[in-house]
């Protein structure tokens, strides 16, 4: 449990803060920083995150350098995979889980909280900035959920809500603190002005679940035996095709993808790619049956360069191995084998 000893001042006081390192957890914390608080920042990612990429970890990491706090971080892969799919307040837009992930991170923050003996949460929160977790009630859901009730301290929007421990304990003073709602972004820009905090990053794409086309694939995974990390990555990259009740097909659309289908494949995957024409590597998932290979190597086919030609030399490695030559598939033979179609996103199918 968290600590319920009240500090004497303020220099005494520790707090954690959740910590994106996005603009709206930069200005909360330079907020309670600049009141003689010591910040503790926690960074969470998980497969589910645009972030996974080490540039931008490294990023988050130096901007809690710069600003004069430790930063740990810790994946919730597991625990989201699991809230996908048994979700207890329900899904979003899409097969995004949000208050559930955000009662996960606020309990996460007061596990830490007990281990180093900081008195209280902060976070980038804006009231009205999201629907379904920014909300005044739904703020107190989860903090209650979470065990931390009045102990989350939400700098941008504190003249809006209910007092924290934190201000009423006198380690803030809530005068110093903000009024902001709503999707704008316009006060946080001109505060960071105001604060000099000139080097935040442009708001990017959040958390894949809510984009309609990688739910689309996710929720074909959860229809065919549920989901398993090591498929995440996979996910929004490339074409996706459903060739049997446990097989999947994904047809790399450039030369990235191709490498990243190659370096992702495991056994008993296959990879499959034409001998004489320019074109995708695919990855087979799954049953790679005489009928699901001939398949997977006509859809291959049909994304290269020989998709005209009569027949297309195809080889595998992996699993199963071999040269075959094979007639490209018809669109009307592929199409409805597309799990994600051309809905939009980074997920969208191309012809």
């Amino acid at each position: 449990m968290h600590s319920d000893r009240t500090p004497a001042s303020s220099d005494s006081v520790t707090a954690i803060i959740l910590f994106s390192g996005g603009l709206d957890s930069r200005l909360a914390a330079r907020l309670v920083a600049d009141q003689g608080i010591r910040l503790l920042a926690v960074h969470f990612t998980s497969d589910f995150l645009p972030d996974r990429i080490p540039a931008d970890v490294s990023g988050t990491t130096a901007a809690a350098a710069a600003m004069g706090m430790e930063l740990r971080t810790t994946d919730i892969t597991d625990e989201l995979i699991a809230l996908v799919e048994n979700p207890p307040h329900g899904y979003g837009s899409e097969l995004n889980p949000c208050i559930d992930c955000r009662i996960l991170q606020l309990r996460h923050a007061r596990e830490i909280m007990a281990r180093t003996g900081a008195a209280f949460i902060v976070t980038g929160e804006v009231l009205g900035q999201r629907p379904m977790t920014q909300r005044k009630g739904m703020m107190r859901h989860t903090e209650k959920e979470a065990g931390v009730a009045g102990r989350v301290l939400r700098p941008l929007s504190a003249r809006l809500l209910e007092p924290t421990l934190a201000e009423r304990a006198g380690w803030v003073e809530r005068r110093r603190l903000c009024a902001f709602s709503g999707r704008r972004r316009t006060p946080q820009i001109q505060l960071a002005e105001q604060l000099g905090v000139t080097d935040y990053p442009a708001p990017a794409g959040g958390c894949r679940l809510t984009d309609p086309g990688y739910a689309l694939r996710l929720r074909d995974l959860l229809c065919h035996g549920g989901l398993c990390r090591a498929d995440l990555p996979l996910l929004p990259i490339g074409r996706h095709f459903r060739l049997g009740e446990t097989t999947r097909l994904i047809v790399g659309r450039d030369e990235s993808e191709n490498d990243m289908l190659s370096a992702s494949a495991r056994d008993p995957d296959v990879l499959i790619a034409c001998t004489a024409h320019p074109g995708p590597t695919s990855l087979l998932r799954g049953e790679s049956s005489g009928e699901n290979l001939r398949t997977a190597a006509r859809i291959t086919a049909r994304y290269g360069k020989g998709r005209d030609e009569a027949v297309v030399e195809v080889k595998a490695w992996g699993a199963k191995t071999g040269c075959w030559n094979v007639p490209p598939a018809g669109r009307n033979e592929f199409t409805p084998l597309l799990i994600a179609g051309e809905r939009g996103g980074s997920c969208g199918a191309g012809s």
